[in-house]
């Protein structure tokens, strides 16, 4: 599986872009991006690559599916489980308890 990540363009230099992802700030090419791209869009990076330009609210969305995702995944744990209450009894592999 890949994973492109929306970060929002900062500054426009040449062929590359400076962009923001949340507070950290690194370049992506644009060889891949056929659209033009301004300060202020968002653009989906994948390898080091602008590979999409999305709308403002395209990408305001995309970023809050991606807060609610982090989210999701730190209230379950390391594991992937769903957190145990620390007085939760044994629980046996038949799902009783």
């Amino acid at each position: 599986m890949c994973l492109a990540a929306p970060a929002r363009v900062i500054e426009v230099r040449e062929n590359e872009v400076l962009v923001d992802y949340d507070g950290v700030r690194t370049t992506a090419r644009l060889d891949a991006l056929p659209d033009e791209v301004s300060p202020g869009d968002f653009v989906l990076i994948h390898t080091g690559f602008a590979i999409r330009r999305l709308s403002p609210e395209d990408g305001e969305e995309t970023l809050r599916l991606f807060d609610e995702l982090a989210a999701s995944l730190h209230a379950e744990g390391p594991s992937g489980d769903p957190p145990v209450p620390e007085d939760a009894g044994p629980v046996d592999q038949h799902g009783g308890t």
